[in-house]
C-alpha cells in the first residue's frame, strides 16, 4: 500500500484559519517576517545564499521578496517567520496550511495540517544541529497554537539529504516522494 495515499483517509469537512504564529520558549523564538527593512534584506540575503538557493530555487530579486512577503502576510495561507536562536535571527521558516500548497497533491490532506519549509540562511550556523534541536519545539509550539492540527509535514527536495537527515533527527518520518512545482520532494511528517 502506498503509504502517501493511506496516510489518512479522514478528510473533514472543515475550513481551517490561517496558519499559526508559534510561541517558542528560549533560547529560541519566532516572529513574522517584515517586509521591510532589515527582515526583507536578511530574508532576501538568506534565500539568495548558494546552498539555500539550490533547495529552495527562491533567489528573487529584492523587490519580489518584498512582494510575496506582503502577500503573505495580508493572505490566509502562509506566514513567514525569522526564527531566533538566543535572540539571533538563524532560520527562515514558512509555515502553511497543506491542503493550500501543492503539497497537498501528494497525500490526503486535512484542512488544518501544517506544512513547514525552514531554512539556515547563515552557511556558519549550519551543521550545528541547530534544525533538530528546533524541530521538536517548533512542532509542539504548531500543535500548541492549532489543537485541531494532528499533522506537520515537511517536503524536502530529495536530493537535500543534509536537510532530511536533520528533518528525521527532529522526529519526521519519511513517507513517500511527491511531485511538486520546481522539484521531487520527500513527504515527511511528525504526528501529534
Amino acid at each position: 500500500m502506498n503509504p502517501v495515499t493511506h496516510l489518512d483517509s479522514y478528510r473533514p469537512q472543515v475550513t481551517a484559519g490561517p496558519p499559526p504564529v508559534p510561541v517558542l520558549r528560549m533560547p529560541w523564538g519566532a516572529r513574522p517576517a517584515r517586509p521591510d527593512g532589515y527582515d526583507l534584506h536578511l530574508v532576501h540575503r538568506w534565500n539568495s545564499a548558494p546552498h539555500v538557493a539550490a533547495f529552495r530555487r527562491q533567489a528573487f530579486p529584492l523587490a519580489l521578496w518584498e512582494q510575496t512577503l506582503r502577500a503573505q502576510l495580508a493572505g490566509d495561507d502562509v506566514r513567514p517567520l525569522l526564527i531566533s536562536w538566543h535572540g539571533r535571527p538563524v532560520i527562515f521558516a514558512e509555515v502553511y496550511r497543506a491542503a493550500r500548497h501543492p503539497v497537498a497533491s501528494g497525500y490526503q490532506a486535512r484542512p488544518h495540517d501544517i506544512g513547514l519549509n525552514v531554512a539556515v540562511g547563515d552557511l556558519s550556523m549550519t551543521d550545528r544541529g541547530l534544525v533538530r534541536s528546533l524541530l521538536p519545539r517548533l512542532t509542539d509550539a504548531l500543535f500548541e497554537a492549532d489543537p485541531h492540527c494532528t499533522r506537520v509535514v515537511l517536503e524536502p527536495d530529495v536530493t537535500n539529504t543534509r536537510a532530511i537527515r536533520s528533518f528525521e533527527a527532529g522526529g519526521f518520518t519519511a513517507l513517500d516522494e511527491v511531485v511538486l512545482p520546481g522539484k521531487v520532494a520527500l513527504l515527511m511528517v511528525r504526528r501529534r
